[in-house]
């Protein structure tokens, strides 16, 4: 998101994250590079359930060039200087297309809500590309919010990683790419806990009170889940998720869990509020070039960890389709793809990046959490498998009666 002696090997469970230097992660990072074109195959027929009914509007890409993006914050390659971001503003020398970039996004509920019933009205949200996480894109799909991508006009696309390619909610992308993914797993300051190694050791005595877990119930009961022997890619039901809520709620009234929290946990960490917790990969990094404490690290877990994605959607009222469209394939060209992950360590989602991070910063080319092996992710993690509605809601009230949000 920095010099360790000798980073992890791509797919062992443990993976202690470098601290480089701040010009290699929000530095300049160079002008944009272009990248061979690879052919898309046509892409397959998506499930009835999620064809697109809606009228779309007409696309004014061509005459109106213009894209608007929203995003996370920290999610893009920023000139610390200038506060500018390098790959976006070669986009615009390249294309011609003027892009708007804004970083308003910090809550999948928060945010879906506030456009959603714009967007049910056929108005234009002021967006033509937006960020959201698996399970909320899983959601937009099956309401019709979103605009199917024409793949075959963006022939970097197909440079997905095959693990990430037939998504559960989004079967062959016909809807969304993977932005930036992740994995779930354990984070602990290695200079004054004990190595951890399972889900059960976050439990052990000398961490009473100085453990976090993560808002976001995927990734919290997920990690439990596998803990349990329950894959959540796979098919589990009420008393799987029930056993995996019955940790947390022990846990907490114990105060062995001192909060669950969404992306302010990280604050528990600097501040030494707490030790180690349930956390994202790309956090510690994070934390690790902030604080400058080195022995920060990520553990996947003996049983497992989560693997999960932030993915592009085009709203179904916007329209700059095409422009939308352009930008992201943009951002699958391997070179490009390369810069943004050289500052954002997470998982970069696309196939040739690992290969053209020689020319951005080499040190990173064997990051396990930034290009783990696709061994590692096909063994070592797992993808909460779709919810249907009630599913959803079931799950969510169980969740939230613990945890009181």
């Amino acid at each position: 998101m920095r010099a360790r002696p000798h980073p992890a090997v791509a797919g062992s469970p443990t993976h202690q994250h470098r601290t480089r230097p701040s010009i290699t992660r929000r530095g300049l990072l160079g002008s944009a590079a272009g990248a061979a074109l690879l052919a898309a195959c046509a892409p397959p027929e998506p499930p009835a359930s999620v064809r697109t009914t809606r009228a779309l509007p007409a696309d004014r890409s061509a005459t109106d060039r213009v894209v608007r993006f929203a995003n996370w914050t920290q999610y893009l390659d920023q000139d610390e200087r200038t506060r500018r971001f390098p790959t976006l503003d070669a986009f615009v020398r390249a294309t011609g297309i003027r892009a708007t970039y804004v970083e308003e996004i910090d809550d999948n509920d928060l945010y879906v809500n506030k456009i959603a019933p714009q967007v049910r009205a056929g108005q234009d949200i002021g967006r033509d590309l937006v960020v959201l996480s698996d399970w909320m894109v899983n959601r937009v799909i099956a309401q019709d919010l979103v605009q199917p991508l024409e793949l075959i006009r963006m022939p970097h696309a197909g440079n997905v990683l095959p693990a990430l390619m037939d998504a559960p909610f989004d079967p062959g992308r016909q809807h969304s790419l993977p932005w930036q993914s992740g994995l779930t797993g354990i984070g602990y300051d290695a200079s004054k806990v004990r190595p951890l190694e399972a889900v059960a050791d976050l439990w052990r005595p000398d961490l009473k009170g100085k453990v976090v877990a993560l808002s976001e119930w995927r990734d919290t009961l997920g990690l439990i889940m596998r803990a349990q022997g329950v894959d959540p890619a796979k098919a589990f039901g009420h008393d799987q998720v029930t056993a995996a809520v019955e940790v947390v709620d022990r846990q907490l009234s114990s105060g062995q869990i001192r909060r669950v929290k969404g992306n302010s946990y990280v604050e528990d960490l600097k501040s030494g509020n707490a030790l180690a917790g349930m956390v994202w990969s790309g956090d510690i990094a994070t934390l690790r070039a902030e604080t400058g404490n080195e022995h920060w690290t990520f553990v996947v877990p003996d049983s497992g960890g989560m693997l999960w994605s932030d993915n592009a959607i085009i709203p179904a009222t916007s329209p700059h389709r095409r422009n939308a469209q352009r930008l992201l394939d943009w951002y699958y060209q391997p070179e490009i793809a390369a810069q943004v992950a050289a500052w954002v360590s997470y998982i970069c989602p696309v196939a040739g990046a690992q290969k053209a991070m020689e020319k951005v910063d080499p040190e990173l080319v064997a990051d396990p959490l930034i290009f783990p092996t696709a061994d590692f992710l096909a063994t070592q993690t797992s993808v909460f498998r779709a919810l249907d509605p009630q599913e959803e809601a079931d799950y969510a009230a169980m969740w939230t009666k613990v945890v009181g949000q």
